[in-house]
């Protein structure tokens, strides 16, 4: 080619390149900078706030260009700031009237904030928004009717504001263009014809109206409303205590442009006629309502056109009674079915697996019954069964499962199978099956390969069977595995067949497993929850348990472990609960357990071959709410800073925040452990939360109480005895507590303890004057509740007696006693509470 002709090629080629890339990307010397006066507007809109994130650290006045900080839009051609979208960044403060110099803004979300004071009414004069969120915020006061003024407006977000309300709802009717309107938690209490409003707006397609107090409003709607102008596509009314009686003005807001319709959490006794003749109706929420519903006719008032239309019925906790008949079969697209928790009884109609389109069946803790055998022949659609305590009729599996190719969940739990399972069961789903629930049922033999049913992120619950034998393969995908409560026997190698790295939930617990816990743990670097308590195993724990980084939970209690507890076990910063109680575990008690692991909330040494002293670094754990270091070899004294555990010392309860959420399961783990309590062991599971007790008995500490412990006054049970303490009771805690079984022991059942005073025991307290009247407990002759002079009588522990030296003894504290709500929470499953006194050994142990 010739040179000039090439290189005027080459030119070419880079005009149209440059050209192209002008028009596509745009030229910025041509795009317009952010105005002077809005980049102000901005920074004066930051400088009050509380910016805990540092979110908006762009925002700064150096930084000319305001249309690239966090959030914020501008208009290319103008420069002007149109939008505003700092949702979820955690501020907090006022909103400034300084956005009133944004004229242009089309566009302000400031939700999942902490935003607060009262709703400013200068947004009104933002005459150009499109679109305002100010949901999730701490807001209080009226809505400012001054929101009428923004005729353009086609999104208003008001959901969960704050403490708001409504006044008078006319304001709305001037918004024309309003497309979705989101009010939940607004009170809508003095909202007079509200729903003449509401219809009123031509493009309405959304409502949420959910916790807006609407059973308060007096006149909801006018006699001239007209009854077939709504264009409410989807509509939310839930969790407001409607009755029945609101059917009369829902009937405008529901035509045939109606798809979905939440009426859940109201007290609602079924539904009118005419919601038969929603022909678009495709989802009905229903759930928790609180008056009894008669299912069939429940399902006759839907039986019109829109039996044809509907494609989901969610009426989870409704109060619904009467069978599950043959009207079901008119619900030709029916997809989800969910009737969980319930009162329905009586056979499930078998024209309901014949369904063409039927993918979902939830009808879970029903008084249903399910036949053991089905003739059925289009079933094969479902994919999701939840049969969870109905009952089987007879106790042999239900084969008829088998027919459900599509099946990938299925729960069978608490149906009262007795038998064997099929061997051919295990192989109807290769890597299909997500999630399989057996457990409580009385299911015995042999659990053959578990390697190719399961799909990834799989979940297997055979847990409180009879399933007997060994473990030979596994699924490598599996996200929980609950074996625990069989009768499973072998060794546990099995599980280092699991080697994707999902799993969240592995509980073996309760079973005949033997041998040593395998060096494979690094594989599960997601594993929340590890349950091994209540087996034959033995040995060291293996290295690799410190590559448990997300571990929360670690439940080795009663069985034979051994050795020194491993150095790497400190890299387990997550654990919240260590139960390593009843084994052979040696040494001291590691100094590291204060240091490194301070979010645990649970820690139970006992009955192990701990020696040495108790750790001050124990001291450092302000989440501690049971410590429980009995049974072992533990010399030294009592640490005074045991003081410094403020869990004990205030009010309050292993924090929400703090639940064990597992991925895949329908709700949070829930802890437990084996508590010494009243002289037995008990095992506590939901009130385990609730227990604040620390118990260091049978050990070989010697010297004083420190009084520094009668600071933890929210602490419930407290056990010293047998050991070899000395000195007196501290004066806080040497006063029997009045109000309880306990006067009516003998005083000789008190000698010994010198600082033990009051009723029945002659010796008066100090600040005594008269003897202590008793009285039963949390009774008075008043209202009922426990007055300020019986919360001080009632002194702040219990004194059980003494066992080893005279003034070794065993205590349990009133703080519960001292509390009615926490009293109550925490003895639900007791009718009441025993205070026993253990004098057996006090005779012996003075003379001794």
């Amino acid at each position: 080619m010739n040179p000039c002709v090439f290189i005027i090629f080459s030119l070419l080629l880079l005009f149209l390149v440059t050209a192209t890339a002008s028009q596509l990307g745009g030229d910025d010397r041509n795009m317009k900078t952010c105005l002077d006066n809005e980049r102000d507007a901005l920074l004066l809109f930051k400088a009050p706030l509380h910016d805990p994130n540092d979110t908006l650290s762009t925002w700064r006045a150096d930084q000319h260009e305001c249309c690239k900080w966090n959030g914020v839009t501008c208009n290319t051609q103008t420069g002007h700031v149109t939008g505003l979208d700092i949702r979820n960044h955690d501020l907090g403060g006022e909103i400034s009237h300084s956005l009133l110099n944004l004229t242009y803004l089309n566009t302000l979300a400031l939700s999942f904030n902490s935003f607060n004071g009262t709703i400013p009414t200068f947004i009104g004069s933002l005459s150009q928004l499109t679109y305002l969120d100010l949901s999730e915020n701490s807001l209080y006061g009226t809505i400012p009717p001054e929101f009428g003024n923004l005729t353009n407006l086609q999104e208003l977000h008001l959901d969960s504001v704050g403490r708001c309300r409504v006044e008078k709802v006319e304001w709305l009717s001037h918004l024309s263009q309003l497309e979705v309107l989101v009010m939940d938690g607004v009170s809508l209490s003095k909202a007079n014809h509200w729903v003449d409003v509401i219809s009123s707006l031509p493009k309405l397609s959304w409502l949420s109206l959910q916790r807006c107090e609407l059973s308060q409003v007096m006149y909801p709607y006018s006699s001239f409303l007209n009854s077939s102008s709504s264009s409410i596509v989807k509509l939310f009314l839930n969790d407001n205590n409607l009755t029945s009686s609101m059917y009369r003005w829902l009937s405008p807001l529901t035509t045939n442009n109606l798809l979905s319709l939440d009426l859940s959490g109201n007290m609602l006794d079924g539904i009118p006629k005419y919601f038969g003749n929603l022909c678009s109706l495709e989802y009905l929420v229903f759930y928790n309502n609180s008056a009894v519903v008669k299912f069939p006719d429940f399902l006759n008032n839907l039986s019109g056109c829109t039996s044809l239309s509907l494609q989901s019925l969610h009426a989870v906790e409704s109060q619904f009674a009467g069978s599950l008949s043959d009207e079901i079969q008119k619900f030709s697209s029916l997809y989800s079915l969910d009737l969980s928790h319930n009162h329905l009884n009586g056979s499930i109609s078998e024209k309901l697996w014949e369904l063409p389109m039927l993918e979902i069946v939830m009808v879970s803790f029903n008084n249903l019954t399910v036949p053991s055998t089905h003739h059925l022949s289009n079933i094969s659609y479902v994919k999701y069964l939840d049969l969870s305590s109905c009952k089987l009729l007879g106790p042999r599996f239900p084969k008829w499962v088998q027919t459900l190719k599509n099946l990938n969940r299925l729960d069978l739990s608490n149906t009262g199978i007795s038998d064997t399972i099929p061997l051919e069961f295990w192989d109807m789903w290769p890597s299909q099956l997500e999630y399989l629930n057996l457990s409580f049922n009385n299911i015995n033999g042999k659990v053959p390969d578990l390697l190719s049913n399961f799909a990834d992120y799989s979940v297997i619950d055979l847990s409180s069977n009879n399933f007997n034998g060994q473990i030979p393969k596994l699924s490598s995908a599996l996200a929980t595995l609950d074996l625990s409560r069989n009768e499973f026997s072998g060794g546990i190698s099995f599980i280092c067949q699991i080697v994707d790295g999902w799993l969240e939930f592995l509980d073996l617990s309760h079973n005949s497993f033997i041998g040593q816990l395998p060096d494979c743990l690094w594989h599960f670097k997601d594993l929340r929850v590890l349950n091994l308590g209540h087996n034959n195993l033995f040995g060291s724990l293996p290295p690799s348990i410190g590559s448990l980084i997300q571990l929360q939970v670690l439940y080795l209690y009663k069985n034979n472990f051994s050795g020194e507890l491993p150095l790497s076990l400190k890299n387990c910063m997550s654990l919240i609960s260590l139960n390593l109680g009843a084994n052979k575990f040696s040494g001291k008690v590691p100094v590291w357990i204060g240091e490194n692991l301070s979010g645990l909330y649970v820690l139970i040494l006992r009955s192990n071959n701990f020696f040495g002293t108790i750790p001050l670094k124990l001291c450092q754990s302000p989440n501690l709410q049971v410590l429980d270091l009995s049974m072992n070899n533990l010399h030294g004294s009592i640490p005074s800073c045991l003081s410094n555990l403020t869990s004990m010392v205030h009010q309050g309860t292993f924090s929400q925040d703090e639940e064990i959420q597992i991925s895949y399961l329908p709700g949070p783990y829930v802890d437990h452990a084996m508590i010494a309590w009243q002289g037995d062991e008990r095992e506590f599971f939901s009130t385990l939360k609730l227990l604040k007790s620390i118990d260091l008995s049978s050990n070989n500490l010697t010297g004083q109480i420190p009084y520094q412990i009668t600071n933890l006054s929210d602490l419930i049970s407290l056990n010293l005895s047998k050991n070899a303490l000395s000195g007196e009771i501290p004066q806080k805690i040497g006063r029997i507590p009045t109000n309880t079984q306990l006067q009516s022991f003998q005083p000789s059942r008190y000698v010994g303890n010198k600082g033990l005073c009051g009723p029945p025991l002659t010796k008066k307290c100090p600040g005594d004057e008269e003897p202590v009247v008793t009285s039963v407990i949390g009774k008075n002759d008043g209202d009922g509740e426990d007055t300020d002079d019986e919360l001080e009588l009632m002194g702040w522990f219990y004194i059980g007696g003494g066992m080893g030296f005279a003034t070794g003894f065993w205590m349990a504290c009133g703080a519960l006693l001292l509390n009615r709500r926490g009293r109550h929470a925490f003895f639900q499953f007791y009718d009441y509470v025993k205070m026993v006194v253990f004098t057996a050994n006090l005779q012996k142990a003075r003379q001794t």
